[in-house]
């Protein structure tokens, strides 16, 4: 039999990580004898004998009718959301294969793609320790599960040709077993990092001590998604800043509660908090900033913060005035003007806060 693989969210924008589920249904299917291949054209779709095609996002375009084809399979969170179906166990639990994706990362290497755009898809192992979250926030699609649970251990997807494990549980540090799996991790002797973050609420002495001690690749990140949380948020980052003086990021959600001026000032406060603990936000912008008046401040806050090569040298007024001295975005400046002129207290009391003058840790 001969089987396509249809990674949508790469045909259509790209996507910085490979489909975990793709990649697992190539693997049990190679290891059947089938000749398994990733598509990388709708319109070949009719030669394969079964095609199997994901989506991640559900703002990603596909431009076929889905049921039109007797041989396509589809699945994935972009196109069922929190209803996704799970993958059959004997899929589930597959070693994934890590080289389906090589002849395309090869081909876009050789019109000039610098290598390193496929890290993500040529580093690291990754899988899932542990499954779900007790939270259940609204913004996110991982609600199958009431708390988290064990998913596999890591010799599943350890593939150790590969020097990283990139790990995508939901809420690790709310699984009460966190510790032993820690030591599993750590007996591999491989750098390895939560790509979808730790919940810094969660955080007590013990966890970051032995979190600030592992062999931890790139930066540990966390999240701040509602001001409502900052008096747990603010304690349990002075007892991480205690153990870890490494660079730590949290994601910083905006434009989910409202789209307004309140909304910018939460962000502000956010930030606030962030410099103070020597940390360094993340702007997560909920789609429904684009339909508000103040898209241009969304848009020029995450540019801010999301170079922290800027955030860390520059207030927000100096980045703006920065960037369109060096005619990289003279939008900026006309978007703070305009924001300012219309909140003139609101600008007086952020606009100008530095990341070197409120660092205390």
């Amino acid at each position: 039999m001969k089987i396509g693989i249809i990674d949508a969210d790469l045909l259509d924008k790209g996507t910085r990580h490979p489909n975990l589920a793709l990649m697992k249904i190539s693997g049990f299917y190679k290891n059947k004898g089938y000749n398994v291949e990733l598509v990388d054209d709708y319109s070949t779709i009719n030669k394969y004998d079964n095609v199997f095609m994901s989506k991640v996002f559900d703002f990603t375009n596909v431009p076929i009718d889905v049921n039109k084809y007797d041989n396509l399979e589809i699945g994935g969170t972009g196109f069922f959301g929190i209803n996704a179906p799970n993958l059959p166990d004997e899929i589930e639990h597959y070693m994934p294969d890590y080289s389906l994706y090589d002849d395309y990362i090869e081909k876009e290497i050789s019109k000039g793609v610098k290598p390193s755009v496929y890290s993500d898809y040529r580093d690291g192992s990754i899988g899932f320790i542990t499954r779900g979250c007790f939270r259940k926030c609204e913004f996110c699609v991982n609600k199958k599960y009431d708390k988290p649970v064990k998913h596999a251990d890591i010799d599943e997807f350890l593939d150790n040709n590969r020097k990283l494990i990139y790990l995508w549980d939901d809420n690790f540090l709310a699984y009460p077993g966190w510790k032993e799996e820690l030591e599993k991790i750590k007996a591999t002797g491989k750098r390895f990092q939560f790509r979808q973050g730790l919940d810094i609420r969660l955080i007590n002495n013990e966890k970051a001590e032995i979190l600030s001690n592992m062999k931890y690749h790139g930066d540990y990140i966390f999240a701040f998604d509602h001001i409502k949380d900052k008096e747990i948020i603010e304690k349990n980052l002075k007892i991480w800043r205690n153990y870890c003086k490494k660079t730590t990021k949290l994601y910083v959600l905006c434009a989910y509660d409202s789209q307004d001026v309140d909304d910018i000032i939460s962000v502000f406060e956010r930030i606030i908090i962030l410099m103070k603990y020597g940390c360094i936000p993340y702007i997560m912008r909920y789609k429904d900033y684009e339909n508000s008046e103040l898209r241009g401040m969304y848009i020029t806050l995450a540019r801010w913060c999301n170079q922290p090569s800027m955030f860390k040298k520059n207030s927000f007024r100096q980045y703006c005035r920065d960037v369109k001295s060096n005619g990289e975005g003279s939008a900026a400046m006309r978007y703070l003007t305009e924001f300012e002129d219309k909140y003139p207290e609101v600008a007086k009391k952020y606009f100008d806060l530095r990341y070197e003058d409120l660092k205390e840790i």
